[in-house]
């Protein structure tokens, strides 16, 4: 009997196609994944795969991405976007399910905006909390859920190793994207604000650190998290960490079958 494996799939903006690459690596080489936990684009990514999405239909996606698919501004009230175009293409890429219909169990993580908690969200509509998820605070207007405004699960949990061990995994695949290296190309506010979160969650992992059983960091810093080009490159970052990792995952899930048979 092997462990089920969970998969936290962490924030990072552009970067976070990356684990595209890691779910391609895992695929290919026959690691079957039981569940899959989100923060911020690790929800998008996870969610469109969990839902049914094939990886060839997934880097399509990822090939076509752009901004401007996003882009429906508003009186900066809350935030410059409404997030209702953002929402339609989840709903649309998740075949209009609710996350208790995905193939796989998933948990999308959110910060719930009044009281700073961690939210998850495991049934219900799933584009609506992916949109809570990926809500970049001053960027997206936060979602109202239940009475709740919602934003960004990046900002309390960057890598949700603790909701991937919740939902079920005995052996947890951490994917962190978001580890913040010096930059100064800023030049708007919306560079400004990017750039402040990737400081304040670097900060937060440094200090406690995702206690995944294996944690994959790709190579991705030379690209830009704001700017969604350099995808298939990115995209193959995340590929060639999981392929590095391998060997260490099979070790671990082989250790973790010794471990339950000398128990039993």
């Amino acid at each position: 009997m092997n462990p089920s494996i969970g998969l936290a799939l962490g924030s990072g903006g552009a970067r976070g196609f990356a684990h595209l690459g890691v779910l391609k690596a895992l695929t290919d080489n026959d690691i079957a994944i039981d569940y899959i936990a989100g923060s911020s684009m690790g929800a998008l990514v996870g969610a469109f795969y969990a839902s049914g999405q094939g990886i060839d239909s997934l880097y399509q996606l990822a090939r076509t991405f752009r901004r401007k698919y996003f882009l429906d501004f508003t009186l900066p009230n809350m935030g410059f976007l409404q997030g209702e175009r953002i929402k339609e293409y989840i709903h649309l890429f998740t075949f209009k399910k609710n996350l208790e219909q995905f193939d796989i169990p998933v948990g999308v993580t959110a910060t719930n905006l009044y009281d700073g908690s961690k939210k998850v969200f495991t049934e219900g509509n799933a584009a609506e909390a992916v949109r809570a998820s990926i809500s970049i605070p001053g960027i997206f207007v936060p979602v109202n859920i239940g009475g709740q405004l919602f934003v960004d699960g990046g900002v309390v949990d960057r890598v949700p190793v603790s909701v991937a061990k919740q939902l079920g995994a005995d052996l947890v695949i951490g994917v962190d994207c978001a580890h913040f290296e010096m930059n100064t190309d800023i030049e708007s506010i919306y560079d400004v604000i990017i750039q402040s979160i990737d400081i304040m969650q670097d900060e937060l992992v440094n200090a406690s650190g995702p206690q995944a059983d294996i944690l994959l960091k790709p190579n991705v810093s030379a690209y830009s998290s704001r700017a969604f080009k350099d995808i298939e490159a990115i995209v193959d970052e995340g590929e060639r960490e999981a392929l590095r990792k391998l060997p260490e995952i099979i070790r671990s899930i082989e250790d973790w079958k010794e471990k339950r048979d000398e128990i039993q």
